[in-house]
């Protein structure tokens, strides 16, 4: 399938604001996912434009800043075409790759939406969302603060990553949320228990992440020895050892589909997130990330292939017999108040 000349809108949540149906998740152009190709991410910036790709995504520690860096200076250019979504609250170590800590206090969320915006070089952020709740915060503590961002300008709408049906809950009763971020894709259904329900319900937007499985149900790569040596898959469950043997015999429905559609496998991987707006009654905004021209065409045009009864039933068990988590076990600590160690 061909890129279609342009993507159809949607709703961003309550806010109303009409953006693309797809969004573009820009982690991989700085880190994670091996060597990138600066000029190259450049232009899938610009193609996605073209596209009518809206939402770029991006948070303040991919990179260690550079991924913000990048897009800003995209922006100078496209201010008005894209709807910026950063994130915060996910702390970093230069030392220690493996580390991530959490910090929503206050004075680390106002030290972190100051140096979003001025690597952005915004005035206002779109969409702003924090990374990962600390559990020894309540939501509404969060949430409340993020508010005051709002209230100052600072911030357009809110929202949250990887949170409970009950936490989203308890932050819209605090602030109105526009969108949830969270792991949605053919080998990762676990959301649709309770916290698509409640977005749902909420008129709140999802934007999955990963939506392609990290690459693997795009055919990207099928076995981690094809990735390079500094890539983050090579030691994630799924993609490793008999994990991975047993997952990749998984996509034989995906692959016969889209050689009978005449489409990629990526491509219906994502008509059936596409698909799942309708079956769940909400917004819903894939972010695919991609550094590649090509592969961002090969993705937009998935939102305009639509994927019968029959393969939707046969897609169906798939996510139930993925082997492997789909975390790589990171050290995930609160970072004590006053700042960061």
């Amino acid at each position: 399938m061909t890129a279609p000349a342009t993507l159809s809108t949607t709703p961003l949540g309550r806010s109303g604001r009409p953006v693309g149906v797809q969004g573009l998740g820009c982690m991989g152009m700085s880190e994670f996912y091996g060597p990138s190709d600066s000029a190259e991410s450049w232009e899938t910036l610009g193609r996605a434009v073209e596209l009518g790709v809206t939402v770029f995504d991006t948070a303040d520690n991919y990179g260690h800043g550079h991924n913000e860096e990048l897009v800003g200076r995209f922006l100078r250019g496209h201010r008005d075409q894209v709807v910026i979504s950063t994130k915060f609250g996910l702390v970093r170590r230069a030392d220690d790759p493996r580390y991530r800590g959490i910090d929503n206090s206050p004075g680390y969320l106002r030290a972190a939406v100051e140096g979003s915006l001025r690597r952005l070089g915004v005035d206002t952020i779109d969409l702003y969302f924090v990374h990962r709740l600390d559990p020894g915060i309540p939501v509404e503590e969060t949430v409340g603060a993020m508010a005051g961002l709002v209230r100052e300008g600072k911030v357009r709408w809110l929202g949250l990553c990887e949170v409970t049906g009950e936490h989203l809950r308890a932050a819209h009763e605090i602030h109105p949320i526009a969108a949830v971020q969270s792991e949605w894709s053919l080998f990762s259904r676990d959301v649709e228990t309770a916290t698509v329900p409640t977005a749902a319900e909420l008129g709140v937007a999802f934007m999955p992440y990963s939506p392609l499985g990290r690459g693997f149900l795009a055919r990207a790569f099928t076995s981690v020895d094809e990735l390079s040596g500094d890539d983050w898959r090579r030691t994630m469950p799924r993609f490793t050892g008999k994990n991975g043997r047993h997952n990749t015999a998984l996509l034989a429905p995906v692959k016969r589909i889209a050689m009978e559609r005449g489409a990629t496998p990526g491509q219906i991987a994502l008509a059936w997130l596409h698909q799942r707006a309708s079956v769940h009654r909400l917004t819903v905004i894939p972010i695919p990330g991609t550094r590649r021209r090509t592969r961002l065409e090969e993705n937009t045009a998935a939102a305009a292939l639509e994927l019968t009864a029959e393969e939707l039933a046969e897609l169906e068990p798939i996510a139930g017999q993925v082997a492997g988590s789909r975390h790589i076990g990171l050290k995930f600590d609160a970072v004590a108040e006053g700042g960061t160690r």
